[in-house]
């Protein structure tokens, strides 16, 4: 019983110009990439032409790629499978076993029937299952060598200061990457990102450590998971070699910045209203009580023009790419895995395990250890910790609901944002 879900890939963005204009709230964006469409959501009712586009390309290209690797392994032809989609003929169970999608129909302990007829072992006898992680135990274990290849997961959005789990903070990674530039038996490090970016400055910081544990002549090899975009590209382009998924989410080579003005808001529909004086003509140039001059609105994007130009000269040094060719496919477009390398953002397609070995070859190691971090936290820390973030997102979510709840993690994000400039993805992602 139940329902089997064939009905292709869809996109969905939410609006609030029409929400903002209402509550008399100025956003005051500034961005630079005609594909950067991070601020489109403040200051459009739909989607631009420029983000059409590049939507329907990196979305078709998922989609290309899942019907692909369903064709090989169903032995279906794709355009089979995009015509199940257009038709909605697979809506069950059944229906999926009608079309070969699944190769029956059971329940669970006709399942537990079926592996141990194949284990060929007695009906009434209990089947020794093991978790995941006991299997990883057993399987990784190798003698201890000298030579270490450290891996670092970069997860997250990219923040300034400390930054909490689930972020990748600047000042946590400045001193991970320089211990490893100081440790003598770190041979090489690779980086897996995950990270849709986030601040700038952190970016840059992040990026100049690795820069300089690559002069001590340590190679940096870059894995990159579902997405590694925007900060997370500018993490990862001046790496000795850049691997990727065909269907790894990167690129989105743009910055912007959003310094909302709430003076009306504040006076027509609470009935608060500010004054104040300065000791010069800019001091109070980031506040959202008022609008901003036509000379703060010069500077601030005079910034975000000359942080993109720093971003697009870290890709092209990095990438040993001229840097108008950079300028053409950066934009803020996002690319696929494939298409990114096709344009020479990425150097293969790969997982993390060739990443390791890519690693090994270019810091001459044949037998080593591999390290990975950040090191687990003690135990007390891990739970309570754990424990405390889960707890409250729990509540917050039960209370709003997914949707809401993601909607209410975005404005988040928008308000701690506020007069920074990010390099950040314009999309959360969800495969459902």
């Amino acid at each position: 019983k139940g329902m089997v879900d064939w009905r292709g890939f869809a996109v969905e963005y939410m609006f609030f110009k029409n929400l903002l204009k209402k509550l008399e709230i100025e956003p005051q964006v500034f961005y630079d990439g005609k594909y950067k469409s991070a601020t489109e959501p403040f200051r459009e009712e739909k989607m631009a032409a420029a983000n059409r586009l590049q939507t329907e390309v990196w979305l078709g290209d998922l989609y290309k790629r899942f019907l692909s690797a369903t064709a090989e392994v169903r032995r279906i032809d794709t355009a089979s499978l995009h015509d199940y989609a257009n038709r909605y003929l697979v809506e069950t169970p059944a229906d999926a076993v009608k079309y070969n999608l699944i190769d029956a129909v059971k329940y669970d302990d006709e399942v537990r029937d079926e592996i141990k007829k194949r284990l060929g072992i007695p009906t009434d006898e209990k089947i020794n299952f093991i978790t995941p992680g006991k299997y990883l135990d057993a399987v990784t274990l190798h003698p201890y060598k000298k030579d270490k290849i450290a891996v670092i997961y970069a997860e997250g959005e990219i923040v300034t200061g400390k930054g909490e789990d689930g972020q990748i903070s600047a000042d946590e990674y400045r001193a991970l990457i320089r211990k490893m530039r100081y440790n003598k038996d770190v041979k090489a490090v690779v980086l897996r990102v995950n990270s849709p970016g986030g601040s700038s400055l952190a970016s840059e910081i992040i990026w100049r450590e690795l820069e300089m544990i690559q002069k001590e002549g340590k190679p940096v090899v870059i894995s990159m998971g579902d997405v590694a975009a925007s900060g997370g590209y500018y993490i990862s382009c001046g790496a000795d070699s850049i691997f990727a998924q065909p269907n790894t989410i990167t690129g989105s080579i743009g910055v912007f910045a959003i310094m909302p003005n709430m003076q009306n808001f504040f006076k027509n529909k609470l009935g608060v209203t500010f004054d104040g004086v300065k000791t010069a003509t800019y001091a109070d140039a980031l506040t959202i009580t008022r609008p901003l001059t036509e000379q703060e609105k010069k500077i601030i994007q005079k910034e975000i023009d000359l942080i993109y130009s720093d971003f697009k000269a870290r890709v092209a040094e990095g990438r040993k790419k001229d840097i108008a060719f950079i300028d053409s496919i950066a934009q803020g477009r996002v690319w696929t895995g494939e298409r990114a390398m096709q344009l020479g953002l990425v150097d293969k397609l790969g997982n993390i395990n060739d990443a390791i070995n890519c690693a090994a070859g270019l810091a001459k190691v044949k037998e080593y250890t591999l390290r990975e971090y950040p090191e687990p936290q003690s135990f007390f820390d891990l739970i309570m910790g754990s424990y405390k973030n889960v707890h409250k997102a729990g509540i917050i979510k039960e209370e709003m609901g997914e949707e809401t709840y993601q909607l209410y993690k975005r404005i988040k994000r928008i308000k701690e944002s506020v007069g920074k400039v990010q390099a950040l993805m314009p999309y959360d992602f969800t495969i459902e």
